[in-house]
């Protein structure tokens, strides 16, 4: 039997080669056709979408009525979820080809290897903003201190705003009015974190007129009201009382004070007229603050000594008792030492006991522990507020932490640090130690002061005063 004509070995290749190839043309084909498919149902959910988007929200609650009952009359609840359904299965489906045709896209391979390999892609979170409260009484240096927050050019730092208040109304000591005057410390202190610096102008005497002064308490103690823009041309024949220290500007623009503490990325103040740290829970708890307490405390008997030289008029019954060498000094006065103590015994055992409103946010330091190891302690606060230190601050703590002799003025920034914390030792009568140790040794003890004995021991440098407690107590 005679057997066809045979096809040569070459054609028959090409009808092989164009059959396969037919099949991978129908592949693409349909390919195409379901990306088609998806793209059309996918401008079907996003016209469903909008239309959602259009049904008013207060409608439900108006009415009383379930939601999805009222979505189902307008055929859109089912309608999406059963589209969103199908359209999932689709892009399974398209997978799941074009992994059989060796057709996934390199881009969407390598950005699903990307997300296996490092998780899912997070965005850069912005810096928290910080507001510090540098919590303290008067002579426990307190200006220094302030000074490592007002240093640093990305912190806006306000000198004893709260001045003005004291200045303004007047409460007596003790009881409800002492309870009042934190009250409106407390306040007056939130509007000023949340940068409302127009909340003094009602206690700055005489009144700010069109939002301008000329007695803004120590203006000059923040580089934030001294620079561009807050710092405006001068005015010839305006008297400022309280004037910028290296540069003439003109009256603080309370308004253009504001805006430059929003600009910054901290805020940090010093006050010494909050006593009760309770009193800043609202604070704490409020959550357009971030709120970081660091409370200064020192040695009440170079307190005293310091007040004695700084503020001598106060302290007239106290140099009569020295110099006359009566019995007993006035009760009255002992009674306001002890309760100044105890005020600040009781906000640190709080602070230390860490209530949960508090918990991370509050600090005890130490006066004589920044003296001595100044840029050690500054990196401890500025750790503990979540704030990076710049090298600025540090250059300013080198420069002005040793000091040939402590610099003149009652609120001098710059101290030989390494001495000048026991300096009142040498010059305190130990009959003026002993009272001072009676009315606060539970605050001393503490605080880790040590009591002296005798009057050798008080003058003796040997003998320390001063417990060391390693670092700083951070809760």
């Amino acid at each position: 039997m005679e057997k066809g004509p045979t096809l040569p070995s070459d054609c028959r290749d090409f009808l092989h080669s164009l059959r396969m190839k037919s099949k991978y043309a129908l592949f693409l084909a349909f390919v195409v056709v379901v990306f088609v498919f998806i793209e059309k149902e996918n401008k079907i959910i996003s016209r469903v979408s909008d239309k959602l988007k259009q049904i008013p929200q207060p409608l439900a609650d108006a009415n009383d009525t379930d939601p999805a009952l009222i979505l189902a009359d307008n055929a859109s609840l089912l309608s999406l979820s059963e589209l969103d359904s199908a359209f999932t299965q689709l892009q399974g489906r398209l997978r799941n080809l074009s992994l059989q045709l060796g057709v996934e896209p390199a881009a969407e391979a390598a950005a699903e290897a990307r997300v296996e390999a490092v998780g899912t892609p997070q965005l850069p979170e912005a810096r928290p903003r910080r507001h510090v409260l540098l919590m303290a009484t008067t002579r426990t240096g307190s200006s220094f201190v302030g000074e490592f927050f007002n240093q640093q050019g990305n912190i806006f730092y306000l000198f004893e705003p709260l001045w003005h208040i004291e200045r303004t109304v007047s409460f007596e000591s003790g009881g409800a009015n002492a309870a009042g005057s934190a009250l409106v410390y407390r306040d007056v202190l939130k509007q000023l974190f949340l940068c409302d610096l127009y909340v003094l102008e009602h206690f700055i005497s005489p009144l700010p007129e069109d939002h301008l002064t000329q007695f803004m308490f120590r203006r000059g103690s923040s580089r934030s009201l001294c620079e561009e823009p807050v710092c405006t041309p001068f005015v010839k024949k305006v008297f400022e009382k309280y004037h910028c220290r290296n540069r003439r500007c003109g009256p603080l623009n309370v308004t253009l004070a504001a805006e430059a503490c929003r600009r910054k990325e901290h805020m940090a103040l010093k006050a010494v007229r909050i006593r009760q740290l309770e009193f800043l829970q609202p604070l704490a708890e409020d959550p357009r603050l971030d709120l970081r307490v660091i409370q200064l405390v020192r040695d009440p008997r170079a307190v005293l000594a310091s007040r004695m030289v700084a503020f001598a008029g106060k302290y007239e019954g106290w140099k009569k008792w020295l110099a006359q060498g009566q019995a007993r000094l006035g009760e009255e006065e002992v009674q306001r030492l002890r309760g100044h103590c105890e005020s600040i015994r009781l906000s640190a055992e709080l602070g230390l006991r860490q209530p949960a409103w508090l918990r991370g946010r509050y600090m005890l330091v130490r006066y004589e522990d920044v003296a001595r190891w100044p840029l050690q302690k500054a990196r401890e606060m500025y750790r503990f507020a979540g704030i990076p230190l710049t090298a600025q601050v540090e250059d300013w703590i080198r420069r002005n932490t040793q000091a040939a002799r402590d610099g003149s003025g009652v609120y001098s920034t710059q101290k030989n640090s390494s001495e000048q914390f026991e300096k009142w030792r040498f010059g305190m009568p130990f009959k003026l130690a002993q009272v001072v140790q009676a009315a606060c040794a539970p605050a001393m003890r503490l605080f880790g002061y040590r009591l002296a004995r005798d009057a050798a021991s008080l003058t003796n440098r040997s003998v320390s005063l001063l417990e060391e407690r390693g670092t700083f107590w951070v809760t």
